[in-house]
């Protein structure tokens, strides 16, 4: 019987070049035929490096041929958001203002995928400068989700979910600066993980459009896929210094024994499509019945001084662009160039105070999770909406502004904890919803032994959209 190498698991794959069974250079013909076959259709893709790819698979052979492959990412194709360099490749950020670039080198994470013998494949589309829920911008246009391509992947990682979903790629590394990681893996059915803040270590990388508060992260089929990625890139380096206080990523040991998880269905009034309320708490009930202490309440921390705050973040942001790029306000779409001149008019002391205000619910944080675990939410407050509409402007009846799909995410990224996101039960129509686990600041693995725990009971690898 033929292998479908797309449905292979990355360890799989892995397995089967070990064995001589597959080459590398077979891996990436098989991938780059799906990429030739469903790009036109999905518009994952702003660039394919077919002819690196090649290259990098040769030798990736050779290596397999003297039986001294780096690490499980060995000849495993890789795709990448466009907003993180890789040198020689586009570095366009969905913008007018970048459509003609090239990064000039690596950022540190691609740096670290090369040395564990990850195959660059190419570059996924986003939102422009990462900073919607939706994956459009001017110079590509929208990327289709795969279960239903007149539907959004969300975004910001939208490409890359895509690319992942419709097995275009094994893995992904995305960025999370508000949920862009693991919304996207929850309309797609993906495994999605924004890591603790320097888990992966980064460095010479674009300026940042969120402060500290985007990671980069992998975002895989299976929990196992997303572990041998953390495996091989999240270690210390001294070119991050926070990434100095962490030990390399470990190996899966087992389940995490009984954890005290916190539910948390909704945040106050803000509406949740009945659907993903119905799928999530069964989700609950799951983890439940596996031996956890479920408590079903509210989040123990304010989050409305951030969530107040958050968009003055992305402004400032907006307005140091602005000032290093002087044909910005000409080019950028106009919500972009309001943004910056915003950020003009923001104080340093009243950006200061935001600062202080992240910093206040990280100590928040750091105390709610003496008492928990876990806490669990959706990943989404809504399901996938028209690919070329930026939001979903009515969830459950009620009117929802431009982020009220996306309220569960952020404080996430505010605090700097781990997240991850894992599938639930689809809807009535088979879209995939998502669930969010968030885990004490570093416990990675904890997050990541509990979602494989999750996956051993409730398999998802075997489910494939019809593309």
């Amino acid at each position: 019987m033929t292998v479908e190498i797309h449905k292979l698991s990355v360890r799989e794959i892995g397995e089967r070049l070990r064995t001589k069974q597959l080459t590398a250079a077979q891996v990436v013909e098989h991938f780059l035929a799906r990429i030739e076959k469903l790009q036109p259709t999905l518009n994952a893709f702003i660039h394919v490096d077919v002819e690196g790819a090649r290259a990098a698979a040769k030798h990736s052979d050779a290596l397999f041929a003297k039986d001294e492959p780096r690490s499980w990412l060995e000849g495993i194709p890789v795709s990448i958001k466009d907003n993180i360099y890789v040198a020689g490749m586009p570095f366009v950020f969905g913008s007018p203002l970048f459509k003609d670039n090239i990064a000039p080198h690596d950022e540190l994470p691609i740096e670290l995928l090369r040395e564990a013998g990850a195959i660059i494949i190419g570059k996924t589309n986003l939102p422009e400068f990462a900073s919607r829920g939706s994956t459009y911008n001017p110079v590509f246009g929208a990327t289709a989700n795969p279960w239903n391509t007149e539907l959004t992947t969300g975004g910001s990682s939208g490409g890359s979910v895509a690319s992942v979903a419709a097995g275009m790629v094994p893995l992904s590394l995305g960025t999370d600066g508000g949920g862009s990681i693991r919304r996207p893996a929850g309309y797609t059915g993906l495994v999605g993980l924004k890591p603790t803040l320097s888990r992966i270590p980064r460095a010479d990388g674009f300026s940042s459009v969120l402060y500290d508060c985007e990671v980069v992260g992998p975002i895989g089929r299976t929990v196992d896929d997303v572990r041998l990625m953390m495996s091989a890139i999240a270690r210390p380096h001294r070119r991050d210094q926070r990434s100095r206080g962490f030990a390399p990523m470990t190996e899966f040991t087992g389940a995490p024994g009984k954890l005290r998880i916190l539910y948390v269905p909704r945040f106050g009034d803000s509406p949740v499509d009945p659907e993903i309320a119905r799928s999530c708490a069964e989700a609950a009930e799951r983890f439940r019945a596996m031996g956890h202490e479920i408590t079903e309440g509210e989040l123990p921390f304010d989050i409305k001084p951030v969530s107040d705050n958050w968009a003055k973040i992305g402004n400032v942001c907006m307005s140091l662009m602005a000032r290093n790029n002087a044909a910005f306000k000409d080019l950028v779409t106009p919500e972009y160039r309001d943004r910056a001149i915003t950020g003009d008019g923001i104080s340093g002391g009243e950006y200061q105070g935001v600062i202080e205000i992240l910093y206040q619910l990280r100590s928040a944080v750091g105390l709610a999770f003496e008492q928990y675990d876990i806490i669990m939410t959706p990943a989404s407050a809504a399901n996938p909406w028209p690919k070329n509409e930026p939001f979903p402007p009515v969830i459950d009846g009620k009117n929802a502004g431009p982020r009220g799909h996306a309220v569960f995410t952020n404080w996430v990224n505010a605090c700097s904890h781990p997240g991850l996101t894992l599938p639930a039960a689809p809807t009535a129509s088979g879209m995939p919803i998502g669930f969010q686990l968030v885990a004490d600041f570093g416990a990675d693995e904890r997050l990541l032994d509990l979602a494989s725990q999750y996956e051993q009971h409730h398999e998802w690898k075997d489910q494939w959209p019809a593309c």
